[in-house]
């Protein structure tokens, strides 16, 4: 009986402990947890807001655009502004854009932008001639923004530079930039690759077979100049001649071709080589040929 007795009072001061610890913990989960203290800013930045005060128009411009995802905004490319903004403005104590020089102006875009598509700009063709990164983009546009913040269309800003380029391409014979079905950068990286003039593959005939499939082959009877580099007869920009040809067929096949076989330029009027004087009339399959008697790309 008296363990019995000394049982029921042990399980009655466990039953209170109990109930005495989830009562204390109900009181504990109601109360208010305190607010998490926001990081501080690194020093001298102010935010953007600040930067609103002056420059309103210039920051509503820059949240249109993918560099708003920055974590310092402005102050991201421009440098800590809280000297800036204490001394009214002085453009001594921030980055300027258009006082850098284009190394160091591009320095400052290299250090988020040096991957990718960009990786290959040190010591590409751009860079090494002093052409800062803010030349052809535009950080804060105040219009609509364009691809890659682009300050014109493609084909404009580059041809501001490239002004050849922009006379062949309005040649009769030309690629379709200006039908908008091609862009510069359709074969041309700006920012560089490891190719000659930057191409985006590693060779002219890579770069052509990624739209003209059917000239990549494997062909039974291959033309040996086609084979070596598709710039060896069309000019990629532009020319007069159909086909984008640099020179007028025949006079184009024979600049290697001898003309003992066949008569020359200067046809008779009677002739059967007088009609539009093309040596692809017999000779279509000039790019190869996979036919058993195509060995003279007759088919």
């Amino acid at each position: 009986m008296r363990m019995r007795g000394w049982a029921s009072l042990a399980g009655a001061v466990g039953l209170t402990l109990v109930m005495g610890l989830a009562s204390v913990g109900g009181a504990q989960n109601t109360t208010t947890p305190a607010p998490a203290k926001e990081p501080a800013a690194p020093a001298g930045f102010v935010g953007m807001g600040t930067c609103a005060q002056c420059h309103e128009e210039v920051v509503n411009a820059f949240k249109s655009t993918p560099h708003m995802s920055s974590a310092q905004g402005c102050e991201g490319c421009h440098g800590p502004g809280q000297a800036h903004a204490e001394n009214a403005g002085d453009k001594t104590k921030i980055k300027v854009f258009t006082e850098l020089s284009a190394v160091d102006s591009s320095a400052v875009c290299m250090d988020c932008h040096n991957k990718g598509n960009q990786k290959h700009w040190i010591g590409s063709s751009h860079n090494s001639r002093q052409i800062a990164c803010t030349q052809c983009h535009d950080p804060h546009p105040k219009g609509a923004v364009q691809p890659a913040l682009l300050k014109q269309p493609q084909m404009k800003l580059c041809t501001s530079c490239h002004l050849q380029k922009k006379a062949q391409l309005m040649r009769p014979g030309h690629m379709p930039l200006r039908e908008g079905k091609l862009e510069c950068t359709s074969c041309h990286n700006p920012h560089g690759t490891p190719n000659d003039r930057m191409l985006l593959q590693t060779s002219v005939n890579q770069n052509c077979y990624s739209c003209h499939a059917e000239k990549r082959g494997p062909f039974l009877f291959e033309h040996a100049p086609v084979r070596e580099n598709c710039l060896n007869c069309h000019d990629a920009h532009g020319t007069v001649n159909e086909k984008m040809l640099k020179v007028k067929a025949p006079l184009l096949c024979q600049q290697c071709h001898q003309t003992s076989s066949h008569p020359g330029p200067a046809y008779p009027a009677q002739s059967r080589y007088a009609f539009n004087q093309g040596c692809l009339h017999c000779h279509p399959s000039i790019h190869g040929s996979v036919h058993p008697s195509g060995n003279r790309f007759f088919r």
